[in-house]
């Protein structure tokens, strides 16, 4: 590597303790920039905007995706910010240079029908107390929307410090979000009746922490990878075609939700989404419902023979 490169990646080592990976990362993406310079005849010090433009042109071309260029780019806008404070260049050719706008990739979600056959499976070869906390898991995670770090960090009862409860009486759970922020969710008929069953065996794994509302065969608080685990094996029973996780979940429970109401805003209060914009993305998937019911259904969806 170019000297400068070489100081720039052991100051990220030194001052700024990056992890190797990331390090690696940098290295690569220094490396790209010095290929390109040398193939430009250019040296380092001498690049200019127009330079970066056309090599960020010659990479997306060359297949390089939205997201992987403004990688690229903030490596390279941080080198040179940190050849400016070094007194090297006077100004940084990549400082406004952006990358493509990357597609917002859509959400997974299941099938109204996928969602009822993995809500309603049966496993009469499980232990009957696991069977009950993986079946209120399921309903919880797509009747209330849930993630799976306010799933597994439920009590089962309110106190000063439990980060999220369950109230049956008033039907809603009580839940800590992104950022801090406490909502409420309603508690359907079918989660409401799962929590029961579970309620009544669950005093069967209380050992040394009666407060988590999951517990595991050992009496711990359930993790999020347990129940990562829990949940495929769940869909792989139910014959569910596809590789079922717990966001999955939320993201169906949103789906359904806006197919049958439209109501963009209360989906959003639901899912406890700061901006509109975050839920906005469920829009394009109920768009995506509605053609396939057109193709499937409208006359002049398909042609006719003649």
């Amino acid at each position: 590597m170019d000297a400068p490169v070489e100081r720039y990646l052991e100051h990220l080592r030194v001052e700024r303790r990056m992890a190797v990976l990331t390090l690696e990362t940098y290295a690569h993406d220094l490396r790209l920039l010095q290929a390109l310079a040398a193939e430009g005849g250019v040296a380092l010090e001498a690049v200019q905007v127009h330079h970066v433009r056309r090599w960020s042109a010659t990479l997306h071309a060359q297949g390089r995706t939205g997201r992987t260029l403004a990688r690229i780019l903030s490596a390279w806008r941080g080198f040179y910010r940190w050849l400016g404070r070094q007194g090297q260049v006077k100004l940084n050719p990549v400082e406004g240079v952006r990358a493509p706008k990357a597609p917002r990739p859509l959400p997974k979600a299941l099938s109204v029908e996928q969602s009822m056959q993995l809500a309603d499976l049966q496993c009469d070869d499980t232990d009957p107390v696991l069977e009950a906390r993986d079946r209120c898991i399921v309903e919880l995670l797509y009747g209330c929307g849930l993630r799976i770090s306010e799933l597994v960090g439920l009590d089962v009862a309110a106190s000063a410090t439990a980060r999220g409860w369950i109230d049956l009486d008033a039907a809603e759970a009580q839940v800590l979000g992104k950022g801090s922020k406490r909502r409420a969710v309603p508690v359907g008929r079918a989660a409401a009746e799962a929590l029961r069953q579970w309620l009544a065996v669950r005093p069967q794994l209380v050992k040394d922490d009666p407060a988590p509302l999951f517990l595991g065969a050992r009496g711990t608080r359930l993790t999020p990878q347990q129940v990562r685990l829990r949940l495929k094996a769940r869909a792989l029973a139910a014959g569910v075609p596809t590789h079922v996780h717990p966001h999955m979940l939320r993201h169906s429970f949103a789906s359904h939700l806006l197919q049958s109401s439209g109501d963009l805003r209360a989906v959003q209060d639901l899912l406890g989404h700061a901006s509109i914009s975050t839920t906005q993305v469920y829009t394009r998937l109920d768009f995506q419902h509605l053609a396939k019911v057109y193709d499937a259904a409208h006359p002049r969806a398909t042609k006719r023979n003649t």
